[in-house]
């Protein structure tokens, strides 16, 4: 399992070309309810027991189809999904580089020569192109993945051994989730957010993909969890994050093991570790399937590696 931020700007839209598509870059105009008609991909679906406090109250079921007008309240305004109300306080908002150049440009004297005011215009472009860029956090993404031997089992298998393994996958997910929610998230209260306390449940929505964006099996599943949590008094509030960003390591190792119980109580599968080359740590893989196989499947690791060389290559150059 791996964790991703989401901002409310690019990472929202981001979310809705890509992530609620299969990884695929959806172009714009095309309605979700096509883009999931056309692909055969599942749609996707709210999770979470956040989900009860949404609407005022009135709640929100679990395994609702996500739509792209719901998508927009959460994630891209921070309000309710059903009534498109504010959930708490919005978004804060940060300028852009280029509108706090704009400000400073136009503060300096008009006395300043024209040599001198294009030196200060330099200046001032440098120092706030090289400030971090700031955007508000909309919400959490966090991707959950099978082992590789298990996606390519999955492909090449009969649709009893497809169903044992997305079946796996999802009863791990699932139980990962419950998880995150009783240990692991919390929002503050209190003068300055001094005290931690444990959030309602998340409000989250779920996308299940079955590839890579090159076409090769990658059973996988995004759970994005809204920036927005129900403390204990009911109130609408932002996610204290630090406990989750803690948390992803225990939750990825306790996700592969419940899989892989999960998937041998399915199916007549062993396990053993793997090595998976230099700076990487081993693999959790099902027997049987060889390196090769699993290679021949794996175009989007090969880019990757391509790519590296050729950076290390360049940058050796450079010395």
């Amino acid at each position: 399992m791996s964790l991703a931020r989401l901002s409310a700007g690019s990472g929202y839209r981001y979310l809705l070309r890509h992530t609620a598509c299969g990884d695929a870059c959806r172009e714009a105009g095309t309605p979700l309810t096509a883009y999931y008609a056309a692909s055969g991909y599942p749609a996707g679906r709210w999770v979470g027991a956040g989900l009860a406090g949404v609407d005022a109250g009135h709640g929100l079921a679990a395994g609702t189809l996500v739509t792209e007008e719901a998508m927009g309240a959460l994630y891209g305004a921070g309000r309710d999904p059903v009534s498109g109300k504010a959930l708490g306080l919005g978004y804060p908002a940060y300028r852009s580089a280029d509108e706090r150049i704009a400000e400073a440009l136009a503060q300096l004297p008009d006395s300043l020569a024209d040599g001198e005011r294009e030196a200060q215009g330099a200046e001032i472009e440098k120092v706030e192109r090289a400030r971090p860029v700031r955007a508000a956090v909309a919400g959490f993404d966090l991707t959950f993945t099978v082992p590789k031997s298990a996606s390519v089992l999955w492909a090449l298998g009969d649709e009893t051994v497809q169903l044992a393994i997305v079946d796996a996958h999802r009863e791990a997910v699932t139980a990962v989730l419950a998880l995150v929610e009783e240990r692991f998230l919390h929002t503050r209260v209190g003068a300055q957010g001094c005290a931690q306390v444990a959030a309602r449940g998340m409000l989250a929505a779920e996308f299940e993909h079955w590839d890579t964006r090159t076409g090769d099996p990658n059973l996988h599943t995004h759970v994005v969890i809204a920036n927005k949590v129900q403390g204990p008094d009911g109130k609408w509030r932002s996610l204290d994050s630090r406990a989750l960003h803690h948390a992803v390591v225990a939750c990825s190792e306790i996700y592969d093991d419940l899989l892989a119980d999960a998937i041998t109580a399915r199916l007549p599968v062993s396990w053993s570790w793997r090595s998976r080359g230099e700076r990487r740590s081993p693999a959790f893989e099902i027997d049987g399937l060889e390196d090769r196989l699993l290679g021949a499947f794996s175009a989007r690791s090969q880019q990757i590696q391509v790519a590296v060389a050729e950076m290390l290559a360049c940058a050796v150059r450079r010395c």
